[in-house]
């Protein structure tokens, strides 16, 4: 099913807010209501349009900021878990390892030297994390996302 303007806006418009607000205790239902959906649709219609779930983009959100504090030094794995908006530790560490490929306390003791110099918007293209965290069919995760289906 493709998304009208509309619905696209309204999708554009709760994904903007993740990406401002990511430091904020986000859940479906109030991205839901600033896009003007129900939870569960909207969960549904995010994932359609930006081949993720509002988890998973949220999450990237919040471990590429993870990463710009922990290149910048100055604060500890702790305290940047905070900043960047996660309650658990230990969810954060497990989260960045499966994005990043180490953990955060090997990603801030490494040297990013080659990465001085390179402007700050190409920065962020080349630490992006790539790899996608997937979530089992009818599994609902501590989100409050609407479970994944299976095509018939």
């Amino acid at each position: 099913m493709s998304a009208d303007l509309d619905e696209l806006r309204r999708l554009r418009r709760a994904r903007d807010r993740m990406d401002r607000e990511f430091a904020e205790p986000l859940d479906v239902p109030a991205l839901a209501r600033t896009a003007l959906m129900s939870p569960g649709h909207f969960s549904r219609r995010f994932r359609d349009v930006y081949s993720e779930t509002p988890y998973s983009y949220l999450m990237t959100r919040r471990i590429e900021r993870a990463t710009a504090l922990l290149r910048q030094g100055g604060l500890s794995v702790t305290d940047v878990c905070i900043a960047v908006g996660c309650t658990s530790l230990g969810s954060f560490s497990a989260r960045f390892t499966e994005l990043v490929g180490e953990t955060p306390s090997q990603y801030r003791a490494r040297s990013h030297e080659e990465l001085r110099g390179v402007p700050g918007c190409q920065t962020m293209v080349l630490t992006r994390p790539r790899k996608a965290p997937t979530k089992k069919p009818g599994e609902v995760s501590s989100f409050g996302e609407a479970p994944a289906t299976t095509p018939a």
